[in-house]
């Protein structure tokens, strides 16, 4: 048996310099239309907060036994029930949290959607919705999530790069 089980805690979760590591993404794909042709406009998916107050994009804290991109993939599965490709990083900011009132240091990478699950670990906890970019800009709750948004914007509409490294796909299923 196989069930998806988000991680909870924050013993072993990744600091620097005392600053909690969040990582997130922003998942995105190419529109569909109502006759299942794709456009070429994008549209990203966000998430409610868990009390359901504020749009956002999927982050969560970088577990010390996982990469980066890992951690990236992990949280757009736990809280927003997409898998994809995690993509190059977007970039890094630092930003007070609303909870904690401490400065945290956010790492955002793209993540192309490859699937979306009809079961996730916190379906119950958020809701998501697929929007326009210009939409999801102004309902996004985090001035450093609207940020990396317009760097992914930048990154979709210039012309493509030579490969560096390749984008991963990262899998993630918990054994119960």
């Amino acid at each position: 048996m196989v069930c998806l089980v988000s991680r909870t805690g924050r013993q072993s979760q990744r600091y620097n310099k005392g600053r909690r590591i969040v990582v997130g993404c922003i998942p995105y794909r190419l529109k569909t239309s109502n006759d299942s042709t794709t456009s070429d406009e994008y549209e990203v998916l966000v998430i409610s907060s868990q009390k359901g107050q504020a749009l956002m994009f999927p982050k969560g804290g970088w577990e010390l036994d996982e990469t980066v991109e890992e951690a990236a993939s992990r949280e757009s599965l736990e809280e927003a029930g997409v898998v994809g490709n995690v993509e190059r990083q977007l970039g890094k900011w630092d930003f007070l949290s609303k909870s904690r009132g401490t400065i945290y240091e956010g790492l955002m990478f793209p993540l192309l959607v490859k699937e979306e699950l009809e079961i996730w670990p916190e379906q119950h906890l958020r809701q998501r919705m697929w929007m326009k970019v210009d939409e999801a800009r102004e309902a996004c709750r985090d001035w450093w999530m609207k940020e990396a948004l317009d760097v992914l914007v930048q990154r979709l509409s210039s012309p493509p790069r030579k490969p560096m490294e390749e984008d991963k796909t990262i899998p993630l299923i918990s054994i119960c």
